[in-house]
């Protein structure tokens, strides 16, 4: 058909495939969005294919959404030209768990619930788990929640049942006991979770051949898309759903599969070519997004990668300019650079500020960003989280440091009372509120009434559980009033996290709960600035930071993001921060091979989101001002070619307390290999500041040494690139 012309010849190939099993590999930016839509109207329009005979699986509803638009569209241009088609009325297309929770509303007699079953949302399921904890006598400390959770719903995603639970240890024993117990509350409450929607659809059709022959033969086509994300519950319903026809048409990239702690097993992919021996593998490796360099870089790290099949990326783009490298002094220094770059491409015209994103691996390496952005009153969008100071974890620490500091502190008193749970429960707050207004005094001065035992005169209004968990509490915020006077905010925050359990009570066995804690360690980092300053100063600091009227509410602003949320997005700008050894590669990936993997692939999605600037950036130092730490490159730096890179880059091994790069000197285009000391040296020029130039104009100075007695300074001029400098030839004034 005419439309076949328009796409490039892998694209077509894989869009006019025949029938049969095919694996679409599709690079990054390769338009396999484009050849999932074109694929199922070629079915429609070209070989009679009914919409009721397909089955089109999404991970999201919005791409759903837009998947069944863009066939709409397709078809509809097609019928204008005197085609006569159908729409995509008919066809099953949604995500996963909506067409499992279809099938099974029609099938639920061959199912221990009722077909008006209700889902149980993410909460609904671990109070579940907490509720049948409590019942058993578990000591909730010891068997979270959240983790055991955590636990039951890893083993759905691999269809392990709860009888069949494994146990190795006395921990596994317990986790199936709460295992069975949960699934026999869900059934009594006629309900399912999310994990339940899969696992009883997969085994609906393995144990039911009526069933699975029903569907199988309905379903002449079943297209899947980001493959490489799927799980074994998810592999298992596709198999059984295309078991008749044998038309399964799967598309995804293994080299971007990010999203393991999920349940996604990459591994489907060769699963599926060792099922479907015969399946047609089709390679989409023209890119229409980024340009060569940014290509070869990102080729350049996923080429290490373990069990893959490589793919060359290749576009029409043009080859474009070389990544920048850039190693800050310290992680101030490192946001400072961000802001100042994108100011200056905005500035000079060459891109917008919604054009800008910059990337990370964790969510607490906003803060230094966020306030940075703030203190240049520029506007940004911060995506996939709130921002720092609005964190749950990160209001509670303030809230426990602003108590310490004034006990009368009602708003922080209540935020954190009974946080981490300890006992003090709705009418036990209610009876301290009735009980302060009585006598006319605050709640925290009846709390430290309280800890004073049984002797206080308000013992009596509350029952005894209530007035011990009450006088516990009160004795560790008489005791942090104390600290106040003698500990440093660091030290304090120290004694206030130990004493109430928070990294315990936070870290759950989820990423979520990681990332919370190192939230929380993000926010001490802070108090190391204030080693020599009041708790005072930092809180007043810490109220202003945190101002949402700070913010400007605009569209077109740069984008602060995860690596994890950058997924399907592209900018025609991109930094990525933190490329530290500990922190990208993560260090809970050093002991686990396949964890490591998982980091370099997700190194790559953050280089291939790129389209006409890369930029690659470090600090050498990191923690902050008071206590900083040395780092090291991440070790994915070292698979990049240094001709990909301008700026630093490091060549050769590096020694302990050393690092070594090269830096293009002048416009000659040669090249220099320098040993430099990793400390921070004093000197007039830092990274970040802006100077002016008598002959090259405006410039920010990306680094400066002493070397032989002169300050030796690397300046990135828009005009003429980088230079580097004598100072005192060089006569740089300082802008700001």
């Amino acid at each position: 058909m005419d439309f076949l012309e328009q796409l490039n010849h892998q694209q077509r190939q894989a869009v006019s495939a025949g029938d049969g099993p095919v694996l679409v590999l599709a690079g990054p930016g390769s338009g396999k969005t484009r050849v999932l839509t074109q694929r199922i109207a070629y079915l429609i329009a070209s070989k009679g294919v009914r919409p009721y005979q397909i089955l089109a699986v999404t991970f999201t509803n919005k791409a759903a959404r837009e998947m069944k638009s863009r066939v709409d569209d397709f078809l509809g241009e097609l019928a204008s030209q005197g085609l006569a088609l159908n729409t995509v009325d008919g066809m099953m297309l949604g995500t996963f768990h909506a067409i499992c929770a279809r099938i099974l509303r029609s099938e639920a007699g061959f199912l221990p619930i009722e077909a008006n079953y209700v889902i149980f949302d993410a909460d609904d399921q671990v109070r579940l788990v907490k509720s049948i904890v409590r019942e058993m006598n578990l000591n909730d400390k010891l068997y979270r929640p959240h983790r055991v959770h955590a636990a039951i719903s890893s083993a759905k995603n691999e269809l392990i049942s709860a009888d069949n639970y494994p146990t190795a240890t006395y921990r596994d024993e317990v986790v199936k006991r709460v295992y069975i117990e949960y699934q026999k509350r869900l059934i009594a409450s006629n309900a399912v979770d999310f994990d339940d929607l899969l696992v009883y659809a997969a085994r609906l059709l393995e144990d039911n051949p009526e069933i699975r022959e029903k569907y199988a033969q309905r379903f002449r086509h079943v297209l899947v898309d980001e493959f490489q994300d799927t799980n074994i519950a998810q592999y298992s319903l596709i198999k059984h759903l295309a078991s008749a026809h044998k038309n399964i048409f799967v598309v995804g990239d293994p080299d971007q599969s990010i999203y393991a702690w999920r349940g996604a097993d990459w591994r489907n992919v060769q699963r599926f070519e060792q099922d479907y021996p015969d399946a047609q593998v089709i390679l989409l490796e023209q890119n229409y997004r980024s340009q060569q360099t940014i290509l070869d870089a990102a080729m350049a790290v996923i080429d290490r990668a373990r069990n893959r099949r490589r793919k060359k990326l290749f576009t029409e783009r043009g080859e474009g300019e070389k990544l920048f490298y850039y190693e800050a002094p310290d992680d101030y220094a490192e946001a400072a650079f961000i802001v100042d770059t994108i100011a200056q491409l905005v500035a000079s015209k060459q891109f917008e500020p919604g054009d800008c994103a910059v990337m990370y691996r964790t969510n607490a390496q906003s803060r230094l960003l966020e306030e940075a952005f703030l203190q240049a009153r520029l506007p940004y969008r911060l995506v996939g989280a709130q921002r720092f100071y609005g964190r749950r974890e990160v209001k509670d620490m303030i809230a426990y440091l602003r108590l310490a500091y004034n006990a009368n502190d009602e708003a922080s008193l209540n935020r954190i009372i009974n946080v981490p749970t300890r006992g003090i429960g709705s009418k036990s707050i209610m009876s301290l509120n009735t009980a302060a207004k009585s006598v006319g005094i605050t709640l925290g001065a009846l709390i430290l009434d309280l800890a004073g035992g049984s002797d206080s005169a308000y013992w009596q209004q509350f029952s005894n559980r209530a007035a011990i968990s009450l006088a516990d509490f009160g004795v560790m915020l008489a005791n942090w009033r104390v600290a106040v006077q003698t500990l440093t905010i660091t030290e304090l925050f120290d004694r206030i996290a130990g004493d109430i359990g928070y990294k315990e009570y936070l870290e759950d066995g989820t990423e979520e709960g990681l990332e919370r804690w190192e939230n929380v360690t993000e926010l001490r980092r802070l108090t190391q600035d204030y080693a020599t300053r009041t708790l005072e100063e930092f809180l007043q600091d810490v109220a202003l930071i945190s101002d949402q009227d700070t913010m400007t509410e605009t569209v077109n602003a740069p984008t602060l993001l995860t690596l994890h949320a950058a997924k399907g997005l592209e900018f025609g700008v991109v930094f990525i921060i933190g490329l530290d050894d500990g922190l990208l590669p993560h260090n809970r990936s050093f002991d686990e091979p396949e964890q490591m993997e998982e980091e370099r692939r997700l190194f790559y999605v953050g280089i291939t989101r790129a389209k006409d600037k890369l930029y690659l950036v470090r600090s050498v130092q990191r923690g902050g001002r008071g206590y900083a730490e040395e780092t090291y490159p991440s070790r994915f730096l070292d698979d990049i070619p240094s001709d990909l890179m301008i700026g630093k880059a490091r060549t050769g091994p590096r020694q302990a307390g050393e690092t070594l790069w090269h830096v293009p000197d002048g416009g000659a285009g040669t090249q220099r290999t320098n040993p430099i000391s990793a400390s921070v040296i004093e000197s007039k020029y830092r990274a970040g500041i802006k100077v002016q130039h008598s002959l090259w104009g405006e410039g920010i100075v990306l680094n400066s040494r002493i070397q032989d007695d002169e300050e030796i300074v690397e300046v990135v001029f828009e005009s003429v690139g980088i230079k580097r400098l004598a100072a005192s030839l060089a006569k740089l004034t300082v802008i700001s």
